[in-house]
């Protein structure tokens, strides 16, 4: 598939989107797991659908997958194992761009919060075709900073 990248300060502004072909994400867990998931292992996963105002308001319907789901799959401690030095853990969403945004791991976890926080590839049942193959919608945000088009990488760490 072929898709369009943002320059990284291009996220905020809509500038054009230059050529870029994604094809695998990249999941490492610090202590964990380093994988490379394609969509087809992506989509042995639970599908979640959330329905979120994109930045210009216009509501849409996501669907993909939970971040908290693909973390755990790496070994991402999440759950009852959240607790302790786990706290300080935090995620970093890499993009094509060389864009990166960060979420605590407690904002991923319903032990800690109702948000949800997906990692889409559908927006009202087709495809992210420009911005795509997939981006983070976190449900609940006032900003959209941290919706991350064109996800290259998800990158648990610990904080010390």
């Amino acid at each position: 598939m072929l898709f369009f990248v943002f320059p990284a300060s291009a996220q905020e502004k809509h500038e054009p989107m230059k050529p870029v072909t994604i094809t695998e994400l990249s999941v490492e867990v610090e202590g964990g797991k380093a994988l490379k998931m394609k969509a087809t292992d992506l989509a042995k996963l639970t599908r979640k659908e959330v329905k979120a105002k994109d930045h210009d308001g216009v509501e849409a319907t996501y669907s993909g997958y939970e971040l908290r789901e693909i973390l755990a799959g790496a070994g991402a401690k999440l759950g009852k194992d959240l607790k302790g030095p786990m706290i300080a853990q935090y995620l970093v969403v890499e993009a094509a761009d060389g864009y990166h945004a960060v979420y605590s791991l407690t904002e991923l976890d319903p032990a800690f919060t109702d948000k949800i926080v997906i990692l889409a590839d559908l927006r009202d049942g087709k495809a992210l075709e420009k911005i795509g193959p997939w981006q983070v919608i976190a449900t609940g945000e006032k900003k959209h900073a941290r919706w991350v088009r064109q996800v290259t990488a998800l990158k648990v760490k610990i904080a010390k």
